[in-house]
C-alpha cells in the first residue's frame, strides 16, 4: 500500500515540503528533482512580479502553496489568501501571521482566526503556529488540514528546539503535523520522522548548504529513512542497564 500524506483531500507520496523564501531556480530544480517535493510555498509578492515569478519556475504538477507572509493580523492573512487564489494559485494556503518582527514568531491566535474564515470558503488551510496543544485543537475545529509547530526561529537552522511540544501535538492530534521553520541538517529532519511527524518542511538548510542538489538529496533520504524507522517501530530503550542482544553462556553448557 502507498503511504500517502493526505492533506484536504490531496494525496501525496512525498513527505519533503520546500519552503522558498530563499528562493532561487536552482534550489527549486534540486528540491524538485532530488528532494521530491511535490508542494512548495511561495510569497503572493514574488507570484505577482512582473519580472521575475516564482511561477515560471515551478515544474507543472508540483502543488501550489502561497503563504500569508507580511500579514499581522487575521483580517490580513484572508486578503492574501483570496488574492492568491484570485491569481490562479489554487486552494492550498500556509497561514503565517507574525507581529513580532524580532524572532518573526507566529500569533497563534490570530491564526486560528484566519484558520476558521478560510476553511469556511473552501481553502485547504495549513497554519504555522507555536507548538501549543490547546491552540493546535482550536486549529482541528477552526478546519485546519494540518498544523505547521516550529521546530526552530524561522532560518534559524537550530533544529528540534520545540521536541518535546511537538511530540506532544502528534501524539494528541489527529491532523498530520508537519514540521516547519528551523530544521536545518538531514538528521534533524530523520529525527521529526521518526517521531512520528508526517512530513517536514525545510529552506534555508538546503538554500545555504554548498552543494543545493546534494543536501536536497541528503534531505530526501533522511525523511524517507526517519518514516521507514516510525511506521517499523522503534526499538526499545532502556533507562537502566543493558540487556545482550545475543546469550553470553549458553554455548558454554556442552
Amino acid at each position: 500500500m502507498a503511504d500517502e500524506l493526505i492533506l484536504g483531500g490531496h494525496a501525496f507520496t512525498s513527505r519533503f515540503i520546500l519552503g522558498s523564501g530563499k528562493y532561487s531556480l536552482d534550489l527549486i530544480r534540486a528540491a524538485v528533482e532530488h528532494a521530491g517535493a511535490q508542494i512548495i510555498t511561495l510569497a503572493l509578492r514574488r507570484a505577482n512580479s512582473d519580472t521575475d515569478s516564482i511561477l515560471d519556475h515551478i515544474p507543472e504538477g508540483v502543488t501550489l502553496l502561497p503563504n500569508t507572509s507580511g500579514a499581522r493580523n487575521a483580517d490580513e492573512a484572508v486578503r492574501i489568501a483570496r488574492l492568491a487564489r484570485a491569481c490562479g494559485c489554487g486552494d492550498f494556503v500556509k497561514i503565517e501571521i507574525m507581529r513580532d518582527s524580532k524572532y518573526l514568531l507566529p500569533d497563534n491566535y490570530e491564526t486560528i482566526k484566519a484558520t476558521e474564515i478560510l476553511a469556511k470558503e473552501g481553502f485547504v488551510v495549513m497554519p504555522y503556529m507555536y507548538p501549543d496543544l490547546n491552540v493546535a485543537r482550536d486549529l482541528v475545529n477552526a478546519g485546519a488540514a494540518c498544523v505547521m509547530p516550529l521546530g526552530a526561529p524561522i532560518g534559524s537552522n537550530k533544529g528540534l528546539a520545540t521536541k518535546e511540544f511537538i511530540r506532544i501535538l502528534i501524539d494528541e492530534i489527529s491532523l498530520p503535523v508537519i514540521v516547519d521553520a528551523g530544521i536545518g541538517r538531514p538528521s534533524q529532519a530523520c529525527e521529526a520522522m521518526e517521531m512520528g511527524a508526517a512530513a517536514v518542511m525545510a529552506n534555508t538548510a538546503i538554500a545555504t548548504a554548498g552543494d543545493i542538489a546534494a543536501m536536497a538529496g541528503a534531505f530526501k533520504s533522511a525523511i524517507e529513512a526517519g518514516r521507514a524507522a516510525y511506521l517499523a517501530g522503534l526499538g526499545r530503550v532502556l533507562d537502566h542497564g543493558a540487556a545482550a542482544s545475543s546469550p553470553l553462556t549458553g554455548f558454554l553448557a556442552d
